[in-house]
């Protein structure tokens, strides 16, 4: 397989909804991943001769219609405290202790928000914006993903 070959896979990937595709071949083998993709099972290719891949085409995504509600349009005032890591996220310092913040709390920037545990290592999270805790989004010893919304904070 050449240079050639490999860039038009990538560019199969990238437009098709293929989440994935490995080609192997008689000692060569080349996996490629779409970050962004529609689909979540792999396409597995096994070939003994050189194979053309026919050119797939984007799927069709049908529009949504906005949702407005109140709500929403409220909480858009909101700055949205997100976790900076994957872990288990602790509301408290221990088992018998208070909450670091719970809603209605004022916090300053700086202040301790809650603790992240990632790999056996206690993280504590520290607030970067001053206000007031309006709406807590996890509940306490929960994991968490990158970049998920913790807590909704009013800066007024």
């Amino acid at each position: 397989m050449n240079l050639e070959e490999i860039k038009d896979l990538i560019k199969l990937v990238s437009k098709s909804g293929i989440g994935k595709i490995e080609i192997e071949n008689e000692g060569f083998k080349i996996a490629i991943e779409n970050g962004a993709s529609f689909s979540e099972q792999p396409v597995y290719v096994q070939a003994a001769a050189p194979v053309a891949l026919p050119q797939a085409s984007a799927p069709a995504v049908a529009p949504v219609a906005p949702v407005t509600t109140t709500e929403s349009s409220e909480e858009a005032r909101y700055i949205t405290v997100k976790s900076p890591m994957i872990g288990t996220l602790y509301r408290t310092p221990g088992p018998d202790k208070d909450a670091f913040v719970s809603v209605g709390s004022v916090i300053q920037a700086g202040d301790k928000l809650c603790i992240i545990e990632a790999m056996k290592t206690f993280n504590e999270i520290e607030s970067e914006v001053s206000g007031k805790i309006v709406k807590v989004l996890v509940d306490n010893a929960s994991p968490v993903d990158y970049d998920q919304p913790l807590f909704l904070v009013d800066p007024a």
